[in-house]
């Protein structure tokens, strides 16, 4: 068995799979006491633990602890590349880039061979660009909705409003809906901008992936949805090098 680890700084999303089928599922805070009690039952199954991160070094050592406790498999992380499987990262330094970013353009680039572009809309929202040849022609980086929220409560002039779910761009009539349908504004005017860079660079499709994924497809991004496109990503890196 292997157990596949997507974690950021504060929370991770796992995956356990034996013989490719998907065992068990989750996912947690890091700082969550027991984090991964649901996995007991099978821990003494698991052969290795492949892990793609952008955590600090202090989050790293968080979920190395938390792993020990389930299992004593070995921690493999995998990082970004400059190659793999045809797809090519733009990046000089790759070092640079991070890995669920990486992982996320593998596993939309490696069963379909197709031109694209990867959404990851998390806690930061990364766009990446992909040609028909697997050339990474490079992408951005954007604050996602909770940064963007935080940063209003906090930084400018502290704002007070209640967060609403309701996505709804037309101009606001308070303090409250001038600031969550600005926000809506944002995401449907990124949606237009990312809308046009597909057809201008005459990508095939859109991949998205992320806890803010419903609201780009509401607001009218035409998308292939795939919640755990790091970890499939991160599944075929981790495949390919044990078979070398």
């Amino acid at each position: 068995m292997i157990l596949l680890l997507d974690c950021g700084n504060t929370r991770v999303k796992w995956r356990l799979l034996a013989g490719g089928i998907i065992e068990h599922e989750g996912s947690g805070a890091l700082n969550e006491s027991h984090l991964f009690t649901s996995l007991a039952p099978l821990a003494g199954r698991i052969e290795r633990v492949a892990v793609s991160t952008v955590a600090s070094e202090q989050s790293r050592e968080l979920l190395e602890e938390a792993v020990a406790t389930v299992t004593a498999a070995p921690v493999q992380y995998y990082w970004a590349e400059a190659s793999r499987a045809g797809l090519r990262n733009s990046y000089p330094d790759v070092s640079k880039m991070g890995a669920d970013r990486w992982h996320a353009m593998v596993a939309a680039w490696v069963p379909a061979r197709k031109s694209c572009a990867v959404v990851d809309a998390g806690s930061a929202v990364t766009i990446d660009y992909v040609d028909g040849q697997g050339h990474h022609l490079g992408g951005y980086i954007l604050p996602g909705l909770q940064m963007m929220r935080r940063s209003l409560k906090l930084d400018a002039a502290r704002i007070g409003f209640e967060y609403d779910d309701q996505i709804n761009a037309v101009p606001g009539r308070s303090t409250g809906e001038c600031a969550n349908h600005g926000l809506a504004w944002l995401t449907e005017s990124l949606v237009q901008r990312l809308s046009g860079d597909v057809a201008r660079f005459r990508l095939d499709r859109v991949v998205l992936t992320g806890g803010d994924a419903g609201r780009f497809l509401s607001l009218g991004l035409k998308a292939e949805h795939r919640p755990a496109l790091v970890l499939e990503g991160l599944e075929i890196v981790d495949v390919q090098e044990q078979a070398v």
